[in-house]
């Protein structure tokens, strides 16, 4: 899994099983259809995390069926941390929470390079800490 996600090109016209092959990929994943339980359960868990604009905004630049499924649940869930965020899931899956860690970066890794750095930004900024690590990202704490 890449700390640092390259930006591709716009997610305009990409299907969402390319998005999946690229999770795929990212993930070392052996199967179309674990890649898209793996996604579909971190994108609507995600969904659940953001504020509405955010999630309205990082589902328009995301394909269609990945869109529909970051915002399915539109009730918002208790704010996680990141740590909290991958636990929660480890817990509702049952698998391992280091599994489940990998899950969540091989998905909003990919991600993090389909969208541009704005909007990256401001959905990191929305979520509580710990969450720009599962995109890929640093996470920088302001100085005292």
């Amino acid at each position: 899994m890449s700390l640092h996600p390259q930006r591709t090109a716009p997610a305009e016209g990409l299907t969402f099983d390319e998005l999946l092959e690229r999770i795929r990929h990212e993930g070392a994943y052996p199967t179309h259809e674990r890649t898209d339980e793996v996604t579909r359960m971190v994108l609507a868990a995600l969904g659940r995390q953001l504020p509405d604009a955010e999630r309205a905004d990082l589902a328009a630049a995301l394909p269609d069926e990945a869109a529909r499924v970051l915002t399915s649940d539109p009730s918002a869930a208790e704010p996680l941390t990141g740590l909290r965020f991958v636990q929660a899931l480890a817990r509702t899956t049952g698998e391992d929470p280091a599994t489940v860690r990998w899950d969540t970066g091989s998905v909003l890794t990919p991600l993090a390079g389909l969208v541009d750095d704005a909007l990256l930004d401001r959905v990191i900024a929305a979520l509580p800490s710990g969450y720009a690590l599962l995109f890929g990202r640093a996470e920088l704490i302001p100085a005292a």
